[in-house]
C-alpha cells in the first residue's frame, strides 16, 4: 500500500460540530500487524469499517490500544488517513485523532495537519516524559487549543500511564480560555470523582472514561457522556450502553459483571490488553495475525484459554467476521 499522500488534495472542513457524536460507545482502534510485524494497511481499513458497522458514532485513533507508542510517523499518519478517507464526508460519524507529541511545537504542527486533512475532533494527551512541570503540561496543552480553535478537542487524563497530574478546577480553567476544549477522557483509578468535579464545573465539562470502563457503572452513574474502550469486542460495550441509556440499570450492571473479570484482569497492564484484544480479533476473523510489536506481553497458555473462554461466554454478541 502507498503511504504518501497529498494532504492539501483531501483537506476538508466539517461546518458541523462532531462533539455531540463522541457519546456512548466511542472505542480506540488498534493496528494490526503482519507476523513479520509490518502494518497491516489493510487490515486496519478493515478494523475500521468493522467498528462503524457495530453502530458507533465516533471512533479514536491511535491510542495505547493502537500501540501508538510503536508507530513511525510516517505509518501513524498513512493510517489516519485511512481513517480519514471513511469519515470525512460523512456528517453522522466522527474520527478523534489523536496527539501525542511530547514538544509543543511538533504537537502544534501535527494538529493543524490533522485538522487540515479532515480530524473532526483531537484527542490530547498531556506531554509526561522526564516529568514535565504543571505549568509545562498546561503551556503544552494552551497551545495546542489555541492552534486549533475551532476543532473540538478532547483531553486525555491518563495518570496511571503517564504519571501527569491535572485535577477539575485546573482543566475547568483551561477550558473557560479555551471553548473548544470540550470533554475529557478520564482514565484515573478510580475515575468517578474526577468525572463528578469536571460535572460540576462552570460550565460543566462532560467526560467519557477510558482504561477499557473497568469502572463503566460507576462512571455512568457520575455523569460520564461515554466510554473508550479497545475496538475488538466493541458489540458488548455497545449492548450495556444500550441497556444504560434506555433505563435497564439492572440489565447494565449484570452485562458488566460478567464483562468484567475479564476486563479487570487484561487492564492489569496495558501490553497485556493489547495482545488480548489483538487474539480475540484473529480469533473473531477480523484479520490474520496478532502480532505485537515488541516489547510486548507474550500470553501464556492460560490467558489464552481465557481469551477463548470469553469468546464462547458472550459467543450470542460477538459474531465471526471473517474478512481477510
Amino acid at each position: 500500500m502507498t503511504t504518501t499522500r497529498n494532504t492539501e488534495a483531501v483537506a476538508t472542513a466539517r461546518t458541523v460540530d462532531a462533539t455531540p457524536l463522541v457519546r456512548g460507545v466511542s472505542p480506540v482502534l488498534e493496528v494490526p500487524f503482519t507476523a513479520n510485524g509490518d502494518v497491516d494497511y489493510d487490515g486496519f481499513a478493515r478494523v475500521v469499517s468493522y467498528a462503524f458497522s457495530c453502530g458507533v458514532t465516533s471512533v479514536m485513533f491511535p491510542g495505547f490500544a493502537s500501540e501508538f507508542h510503536k508507530l513511525s510517523d510516517a505509518e501513524r499518519w498513512e493510517l489516519s488517513l485511512i481513517l480519514l478517507d471513511y469519515t470525512r464526508d460523512r456528517d453522522d460519524i466522527a474520527a478523534v485523532v489523536a496527539l501525542q507529541d511530547h514538544a509543543t511545537k511538533l504537537a502544534v504542527a501535527y494538529a493543524q495537519q490533522v485538522v487540515a486533512a479532515g480530524a473532526d475532533l483531537l484527542n490530547l494527551l498531556p506531554p509526561y516524559l522526564l516529568g514535565p512541570s504543571s505549568a509545562a503540561v498546561q503551556e503544552h496543552v494552551r497551545s495546542v487549543l489555541s492552534a486549533v480553535p475551532d476543532t473540538p478537542v478532547v483531553l486525555q487524563y491518563a495518570p496511571n500511564q503517564t504519571g501527569t497530574s491535572l485535577d477539575a478546577p485546573t482543566i475547568g480553567a483551561l477550558a473557560r480560555e479555551h471553548p473548544n476544549l470540550r470533554l475529557v477522557k478520564v482514565e484515573s483509578t478510580p475515575p468517578g470523582a474526577l468525572i463528578a468535579a469536571l460535572g460540576a464545573q462552570d460550565p460543566p465539562l462532560p467526560s467519557v472514561v477510558g482504561y477499557a470502563g473497568v469502572q463503566l457503572p460507576d462512571a455512568v452513574r457520575r455523569g460520564a457522556v461515554g466510554v473508550m474502550p479497545g475496538c475488538s469486542f466493541i458489540e458488548i460495550y455497545v449492548e450495556i450502553w444500550r441497556r444504560f441509556s434506555t433505563g435497564d440499570s439492572v440489565g447494565a450492571h449484570e452485562l458488566h459483571r460478567r464483562l468484567l473479570p475479564y476486563i479487570s484482569y487484561w487492564m492489569l497492564h496495558t501490553e497485556l490488553i493489547i495482545a488480548a484484544e489483538k487474539l480475540i480479533s484473529v480469533r473473531r476473523g477480523l484479520f490474520a495475525s496478532a502480532h505485537c510489536r515488541a516489547p510486548a506481553h507474550a500470553l501464556d497458555a492460560e490467558e489464552i484459554r481465557t481469551v477463548d473462554r470469553f469468546l464462547d461466554e458472550f459467543a450470542d454478541y460477538l459474531p465471526r467476521l471473517d474478512t481477510f
